[in-house]
């Protein structure tokens, strides 16, 4: 008589072994590459398509912000450099790329009241 359950189990007659579908075992990885498609790389490459569009529409007296937070007005564009009036009198040299986000007119103006 057997007093541990290995033991017992063992002494039990041998259950057939079922041989997994190899294909079942793929569906799982297979989802979660196309759920990382879909909610990850798709949409992030959407916003650099946009944002590169965005760069290269920039005009002159546009308002703009930078990546780093400067709010100011487009004096002149370059191939990649944009000159940036964020007072009267003072100006910065910005690559295109540092251009984050189109302000509607107006919105210097409303800053400085």
């Amino acid at each position: 008589m057997s007093f541990f359950i290995s033991d017992a189990i063992a002494d039990a007659a041998p259950a057939a072994s079922a041989v997994p579908d190899p294909l079942a075992s793929l569906i799982l990885p297979i989802g979660l590459v196309v759920l990382f498609y879909f909610f990850l790389i798709r949409p992030q490459s959407k916003r650099q398509k946009e944002h590169k569009q965005m760069v290269s529409d920039l005009q002159k007296g546009e308002e703009v912000i930078t990546s780093g937070g400067i709010l100011g007005k487009i004096t002149s564009v370059n191939d990649s450099f944009v000159t940036l009036e964020i007072a009267k009198d003072t100006s910065l040299n910005i690559q295109k790329s540092a251009v984050q986000t189109i302000m509607p007119k107006g919105t210097i103006k409303e800053q400085a009241s």
